[in-house]
């Protein structure tokens, strides 16, 4: 590996180079084991620790196949997919590698002992396999996280609505919190040239999704003029919603539970923002019975805010403890789109607000590899830019993990793979000058 990290560190390595660097055996990564998926049984989430499922360790490099690509991993991400490998909730993902091994010889690869786990990476590709001819060995790249094999006619039109659609480093191996990483080569795009490696790397999974979830055509469609609700805006993936939502001339609403947290939304150039625990909003009475009153109260803090107008759009992924109240919020004829139920998954809401006031409720999951990219190009252009707050040493990516799922971090946690130090993998300095305060404005908190 050194000598694969001497290569990129250089900067000025002939790209014809790179596919002459000798291949390790093995590499080191982080990995969950497939006969440690009960020791968190009878355990409240809360209480599970992340630092005791999470190794590091030297595991074997896999075969590369047909249209796959081999990256040298410089930096990764943590994203909640992480959180829930490490917890073996809301089920083991061995059951996910079980399942892909079944589909053929290649993917049996994948059903092993152990997951390597990550869904982000920025990287540089060293080998690339049969029938990939877009991308060489030398290309520095960042890496979306969906896995298609495309041989049904239903992902055509749309990528995620695969069958065999699948999350890489979650319902795959193989991923990107390690040394090395293995990706179908149509999940590669450009790194953009004024971030480094854990910049680039942060922004992936998650911009993607709320690139789709508010924007696409997929999602909510977001237009110009809307108000859209953003729970936990200054969160990983509500951060890229409120700059979304910023840069589409739409107005966010942001609902954070901090005044850093608010105040993080109006650095991001955000005015209307609700700090609901200031606020004391309680939508539940109980584990089991909502507060309809309290849906009321934030429905009309938001048209004080609004200026008596409802909101468009609800911007939802924290679930259970949300969803009740954002069906109630939205105007008439508005959208609940969710990607997620990080407080629970088993949502209610009085369908009386639904269906009498014909809102929409629409799923939504990643993206497909054009929302990805267009998502990644408005990154690359300065438009979009990360939330990277602290980023670990890959040795502590369990503790990372655990901040994550402890909500003590701020916007996304980044984790150093090959890359010795952060700084380093900026290729346009003068682009990076004009938008340093951006870049940075999560880590100065």
């Amino acid at each position: 590996m050194k000598e694969i990290l001497d290569a990129i560190l250089a900067g000025d390595t002939p790209k014809e180079a790179y596919a002459a660097l000798p291949l390790p055996d093995s590499y080191r990564a982080v990995t969950v084991h497939k006969d440690e998926e009960t020791m968190f049984e009878g355990m409240e989430s809360r209480d599970k620790d992340p630092r005791q499922s999470l190794h590091v360790e030297d595991v074997p490099l896999p075969e590369l196949g047909p249209g796959e690509a081999l990256v040298a991993v410089m930096a990764s991400a943590i994203n909640y997919n992480t959180v829930w490998t490490s917890l073996f909730e809301p089920v083991s993902t061995f059951r996910f590698l079980e399942k892909y091994g079944r589909n053929s010889e290649l993917t049996k690869r994948h059903d092993l002992p152990y997951h390597v786990v990550g869904s982000d990476l920025a990287g540089v590709v060293l080998r690339t396999g049969a029938g990939v001819n877009a991308w060489k060995p030398g290309d520095e790249v960042v890496a979306h996280c969906l896995s298609v094999e495309l041989e049904s006619a239903d992902g055509h039109a749309d990528t995620m609505l695969d069958p065999e659609q699948r999350i890489w480093g979650f319902e795959t191996n193989f991923g990107g919190l390690a040394h090395l990483a293995l990706v179908k080569s149509n999940q590669l795009m450009p790194k953009p040239a004024h971030l480094s490696w854990e910049e680039a790397a942060s922004p992936g999974l998650v911009n993607s999704t709320a690139y789709r979830q508010l924007v696409s055509r997929n999602g909510a469609g977001m237009k110009q003029g809307d108000n859209v609700l953003i729970w936990g805006a200054s969160g990983g993936l509500g951060s890229y919603a409120t700059q979304f939502a910023l840069a589409g001339g739409a107005t966010p609403i942001c609902v954070v539970s901090s005044e850093d947290k608010a105040q993080l939304c109006r650095d991001m150039g955000a005015e209307l923002v609700i700090d609901r625990r200031a606020e004391d909003f309680r939508f539940w009475k109980d584990e089991r019975t909502q507060d309809p009153r309290e849906w009321n109260r934030f429905g009309k803090r938001i048209r004080e805010l609004t200026g008596g107008e409802d909101v468009d759009i609800v911007f939802e992924h924290p679930g259970r403890e949300t969803f009740g109240a954002s069906v109630y919020v939205t105007r008439k004829g508005g959208t609940i789109v969710t990607c997620a139920s990080t407080s629970g998954y088993m949502h209610e809401y009085d369908n009386r607000y639904l269906w009498m006031s014909l809102k929409r409720i629409v799923g939504s999951h990643f993206a497909n590899y054009r929302e990805a990219w267009e998502a990644n190009r408005l990154v690359a252009k300065g438009k979009i830019h990360p939330t990277l707050s602290r980023t670990y040493a890959l040795e502590d990516t369990g503790q990372a993990a655990r901040d994550v799922h402890r909500n003590l971090h701020q916007g996304k946690v980044g984790v150093l793979c090959l890359a010795p130090e952060e700084g380093l993998g900026v290729r346009d300095a003068e682009m990076r000058a004009r938008h340093i305060d951006a870049i940075n404005r999560f880590r100065n908190v």
